[in-house]
């Protein structure tokens, strides 16, 4: 009898994953608005910071938006070129493999929206700690666990109903209010986490189906995957609408966009108060004046 795995647990296939991605690359122009709203997020933040970062990379699945982000900011001037690394294969399960960076080796790290898709996401955050030099900056956004909760809710009871059994369809995305703690443990010095909620309206959910296929959002978990049937997916809908449909006929769907800031650890920074230190706000911990708030969705 073999011994049990000590590793974390595969929640994802990552095969699985990088086909998704990768399928998704020619599709994905028509549905980028989520990904591009995160790397002008992480634009506006950089241009608040008055410090250069002579070499970034991005981490992101979907590579390039924040250098065109970042142009005729006044960060841009600041920032060294933004290096797009890793294959999609390696961009597609983050952690799963080597970044490829050497330790110490760059000042800034951003990754839009692949993290929620890490097996051991500690882990992976832990690479890219290592890839920081002293006070090197790491900004991410995932998505968090408000995400889709109306498909969510509507596909499993669909799928009750027709099959008498159901399957999780939608990831398990993390929990937002985690996402400092998690940073902090991966050992990144003043970590903050801010939460970005966002309902976006469509005609019909088939429309927000066919967004999250062109984002290379769609289910990726680990084993079987039992495909749904034209039976599933009509209930599924007549469910939606039933629940959720506005007035003017069309569906909301929640998104929540978790944005991580992190700085690897140095002699030079602030020290953090002995209790609360991963519960501050972003803006304090980047040192920079706060100029808008954000509305949820």
């Amino acid at each position: 009898m073999s011994a049990p795995s000590s590793g974390p647990p595969i929640i994802f296939d990552a095969a699985r994953r990088s086909h998704r991605l990768a399928r998704a690359q020619s599709l994905f122009p028509k549905a980028d608005f989520l990904h591009r709203r995160a790397a002008e997020d992480a634009a506006h933040t950089l241009s608040a910071i008055l410090r250069e970062f002579g070499r970034g990379v991005d981490l992101s699945p979907h590579g390039g938006l924040l250098a065109e982000a970042l142009e005729g900011t006044p960060a841009e001037a600041r920032i060294g070129a933004i290096e797009t690394v890793g294959s999609v294969e390696e961009r597609a399960a983050p952690g799963a493999q080597p970044l490829g960076l050497d330790d110490q080796s760059v000042d800034l790290v951003v990754n839009l929206f692949g993290l929620h898709w890490a097996n051991d996401l500690p882990g992976a955050l832990a690479q890219i700690r290592r890839a920081l030099r002293p006070d090197g900056l790491f900004i991410g956004s995932l998505f968090g666990a408000a995400t889709l909760k109306e498909l969510r809710s509507v596909l499993t009871d669909a799928e009750l109903e027709v099959r008498g059994g159901a399957q999780a369809r939608v990831s398990p995305f993390a929990d937002g209010f985690d996402g400092a703690a998690l940073l902090q443990r991966a050992g990144f010095a003043l970590p903050v986490s801010d939460v970005d909620r966002l309902t976006v309206r469509y005609r019909d959910p088939f429309s927000l189906m066919r967004d999250l296929r062109a984002m290379g959002e769609t289910n990726v978990l680990a084993g079987e995957i039992k495909p749904l049937n034209r039976a599933i997916l009509a209930r599924a809908a007549e469910l939606y609408v039933e629940r959720y449909a506005e007035d003017d006929g069309r569906i909301p769907a929640t998104f929540e966009m978790v944005h991580l800031a992190g700085w690897a650890p140095d002699d030079s920074q602030q020290k953090p108060a002995k209790r609360g230190s991963a519960k501050m706000r972003l803006a304090d911990a980047l040192n920079v004046r706060e100029v808008t708030g954000k509305e949820g969705g």
